[in-house]
């Protein structure tokens, strides 16, 4: 994961960067790591500005759905590939996730690789998806989006560093959505 904050780092050249320029230097192959780095900026400080947390689900839904469908390359509408991102705002936000990278790094490795196959990997997927569609009403409870948005990191992290049991931990935590809305 820290390859993937270097990667989006090193991506940044100028006052301005775009999220196409972005994206293809994190490897246009790479969902798990285009969904890790949408997910960790909701679940970074940001996600108290409002529209983040829906901005951010939309994308993940679109990376998911194209998972699902079995896309071999990472597509992004125009609309959001030619949107225009702070340099600076988006290195403090390299920098402030650091820390916790490194901290969760010394835990994840290679195991139950398995679960990184179809048909293990369409749970989780379905509900990711379903998570992303009922996170923009979490926008009305400033930074709520923040704790879903770090079940999909998790997710996201699992699949980049093929960790099973990552996996399973983040399955678990994505149960949680589910069971809590059909007790509410």
């Amino acid at each position: 994961m820290s390859d993937v904050l270097d990667a989006l780092e090193a991506s940044l050249d100028g006052d301005t960067v775009t999220v196409e320029h972005v994206v293809d230097k994190l490897g246009r192959a790479s969902f798990a790591s285009v969904m890790l780095i949408f997910s960790l900026i909701s679940t970074s400080p940001a996600s108290a500005i409002p529209g983040v947390t829906a901005v951010v689900a939309m994308l993940v839904l679109l990376l998911i759905v194209q998972m699902m469908v079995g896309r071999e390359t990472v597509w992004l509408p125009d609309f959001v590939a030619s949107k225009r991102l702070d340099a600076r705002t988006v290195e403090n936000g390299v920098n402030w996730l650091r820390k916790p990278v490194a901290w969760v790094e010394r835990f994840i490795r290679p195991r139950l690789t398995f679960l990184f196959h179809r048909p293990w990997l369409w749970l989780p997927m379905i509900l990711i998806a379903a998570l992303t569609l009922f996170m923009p009403f979490m926008e009305i409870v400033p930074t709520s989006g923040s704790v879903a948005s770090a079940v999909i990191a998790l997710f996201a992290a699992a699949l980049l560093t093929r960790d099973g049991v990552l996996a399973c931990l983040s399955f678990c935590l994505l149960l949680v959505v589910p069971v809590t809305l059909y007790y509410i």
